[in-house]
């Protein structure tokens, strides 16, 4: 009986160790596609080089992995990975995937797909009992995509619905400037002061996790709560992963008087610890472009901190935005000038063509006389780096020591809406580009002043990346 007992025992324990190794291996799979996963997802922008850089990303973690105990290197190959629209479904290779890119920010990583030794395990003790269990295949996948986007849950209507139009400046010498749905560059503007429909201001919150159309019925006035929006303010992101071909649900107005102390985290703000500082970081640079003081490159004070609002001909925009500017314009009416972005000229601009990485070439300060005549403002010794980008001197604060800096924190991506949409809300509004606004100051209860700096393509906008299975 002891014998019987042994011997049971030692095959027990033999089998155990075989499952184990078994257990270990699919460890160190799972451990390779989440990490394949991750790392891919990362790199997709709803374009065909977000497939090709998600390839090469996740070869290079796989390059770092190792399985038989860190033995042995695990050798890429490309169908490791299948891309979709979605975390549950509708995977396709990646060769699929980059004729139609466009919404893929999900990837799946299968090891499966590798060599089939790297998920073979040889078994020991098994294989004594039965001559067919020689080995056992084993595998692993995992799901990443994005969780949301680098899109604040604050939206203004478009000024106007051309993407790119021509402004010519008389001059002298006359210049032909681009203007992106109705906004110049370099122009600061108080985005709660706005209407191309209307001399009454209008201004939107965007219900943070739920695109038009999407489930939500009753609760979809609950979502647009201060206290729901209030920390998407913080991040500067929405729970949504994509914008493309969709609507947003939208509410009038944007209830600044609630959330303008989550806007200000940005310049070091944590009034009443509404946004946490490891979420909602500093800019790297939180000057404020004070129009009084705080914008030495102009001649002369302004006399607000944005360009002046005016109504005319039934829309509600400023001064910088009327062609031409009324005779006798005062210069200080233009409001502080090129803290972030320069003006552009409409040469520059391709229909349909994302601005270049580097950005388009820019007029000078020189041109000023051209661009904001009459009662042009005039540029007094306009640094050679822009404001906003320095790194010391005058026009740049550092964060505070316990803190790291982000750039372009204080950069809104505000998406620019096709009105006029229904007072009140939620209603759907569809989204016609996103646009760069830099807070030149802390916005207050009342007034969000922010330049305009161009336009954000969807696929330049990151978000948080997590594993969904």
């Amino acid at each position: 009986m002891f014998i019987m007992i042994l011997m049971g025992l030692l095959v027990f324990s033999g089998m155990a160790l075989d499952l184990a190794l078994v257990q270990y291996r699919r460890q160190e799979l799972d451990l390779a596609a989440r990490t394949v996963a991750v790392a891919a997802a990362q790199q997709l922008n709803g374009k065909t080089s977000g497939i090709d850089n998600a390839l090469a990303k996740g070869a290079e973690a796989l390059a770092d992995l190792r399985y038989r105990y860190g033995a042995r290197r695990l050798a890429w190959r490309d169908d490791m990975l299948s891309f979709g629209a979605t975390p549950t479904g509708g995977w396709q290779s990646a060769d699929a995937a980059r004729a139609a890119a466009a919404g893929l920010l999900f990837v799946r990583a299968d090891t499966g797909k590798l060599d089939a030794a790297v998920g073979s395990v040889a078994l020991f003790i098994i294989r004594l009992l039965h001559s067919s269990m020689q080995s056992v295949a084993v595998a692993a996948t995992a799901v990443a995509g994005r969780s949301g986007i680098d899109v604040m849950p604050l939206a203004v209507c478009a000024m106007s619905e051309a993407a790119g139009a021509k402004r010519l400046n008389t001059g002298p010498p006359a210049t032909e400037e681009l203007v992106e749905y109705g906004f110049r560059r370099g122009v600061a503007y108080d985005l709660m002061q706005l209407n191309p429909d209307g001399v009454v201001p209008v201004s939107f919150v965007i219900h943070p996790t739920l695109a038009a159309g999407q489930a939500g019925g009753a609760g979809v006035a609950a979502g647009l709560s201060d206290a729901v929006v209030g920390p998407h303010v913080c991040t500067g992101q929405l729970g949504i992963t994509t914008l493309q071909g969709g609507k947003l649900m939208v509410a009038q107005p944007f209830p600044l008087a609630a959330l303008y102390r989550q806007l200000n985290s940005r310049f070091a703000q944590y009034e009443n610890n509404l946004c946490a500082a490891a979420t909602a970081v500093v800019d790297r640079n939180s000057r404020p472009y004070l129009r009084d003081g705080g914008v030495p490159w102009m001649a002369a004070t302004p006399n607000e901190q944005g360009a002046q609002v005016i109504t005319s001909g039934g829309k509600r925009r400023t001064i910088a935005d009327l062609s031409p500017a009324p005779a006798g314009t005062d210069p200080k009416a233009y409001g502080p000038l090129w803290a972030y972005a320069r003006a552009v000229p409409f040469s520059e601009w391709k229909e349909g063509v994302d601005e270049p990485a580097a950005g388009y070439a820019t007029f000078g300060a020189g041109d000023w006389a051209s661009l904001y005549a009459p009662g042009a403002p005039a540029a007094k010794s306009y640094p050679g780096t822009i404001p906003y980008q320095s790194t010391s001197g005058t026009n740049f604060q550092a964060p505070p020591l316990v803190q790291k800096g982000v750039t372009n924190r204080r950069v809104l991506n505000v998406p620019l809406l096709a009105c006029p949409v229904a007072a009140g809300g939620p209603e759907p509004a569809t989204v016609l580009a996103i646009g760069k606004f830099l807070m030149t100051v802390p916005a207050t209860p009342t007034t969000l002043y922010a330049e305009f700096g161009g336009l954000a393509p969807e696929h330049t906008l990151g978000g948080p990346v997590e594993l969904y299975r």
